[in-house]
């Protein structure tokens, strides 16, 4: 029993040092490759256009302002996208599995994610080190698969290649990683007067 006390706090420990250390690389402008309770991600602060523009160098993307932003909880929804319907706070609050709504209004993140029509796809993270990591931070972060555009996502650790891990200012420790799903979440588009349409 005291073994498994001791090895919690020191993972507990390594956490709060790991959460320390990507904070000051995405407030520096940096990129991070981190676990989410889906697939790992590339991430950077949502609201820094040029490193925004880091991310779609590395995976070469050529459809841009496609990627993703995680935040916190619910409640910071509001403050990235304006006028989002009642049914998008229902289906955040009563999902059971990840979901990603995609909702029109965006606001305050960097333009260079913001495509035409002005929508922003956001998701709620139900896994512990994004949590902290996105309280800490303050700002959301982006979340776009471990891939060069193209290629298939990774599913694990394991099978991210070599040019996007070094690729990055820092690679979160994989026991980190917790429970995911390992598979992409859902996708729903909402548009402003409530209409949904089931993307993925």
């Amino acid at each position: 029993m005291r073994n498994i006390l001791a090895t919690n706090f020191t993972l507990t420990l390594k956490m709060k040092d790991q959460i320390a250390r990507a904070v000051q690389v995405l407030r520096n402008g940096g990129l991070i490759l981190y676990p989410t309770d889906t697939v790992w991600g590339i991430g950077c602060d949502a609201t820094n256009a040029a490193a925004v523009d880091k991310i779609y160098a590395l995976k070469r993307s050529v459809n841009k302002k496609s990627m993703i932003v995680l935040v916190g909880d619910i409640d910071s929804v509001g403050r990235y996208v304006n006028g989002a319907p009642s049914v998008a706070w229902e289906l955040l609050e009563t999902a059971t599995s990840p979901l990603t709504l995609i909702l029109s209004g965006a606001a305050n993140v960097a333009e260079n994610l913001v495509p035409e029509e002005g929508t922003l796809g956001v998701r709620v993270p139900d896994h512990e080190f994004c949590r902290q990591l996105l309280h800490r931070f303050g700002r959301p972060i982006v979340s776009t698969s471990a891939n060069i555009s193209g290629e298939p996502a990774p599913m694990d650790f394991d099978g991210i290649s070599e040019e996007i891990r070094t690729g990055v200012d820092m690679v979160i420790d994989p026991r980190f990683e917790g429970r995911p799903t390992r598979q992409p979440s859902s996708i729903i588009a909402i548009d402003q007067s409530g209409v949904f349409k089931i993307i993925r």
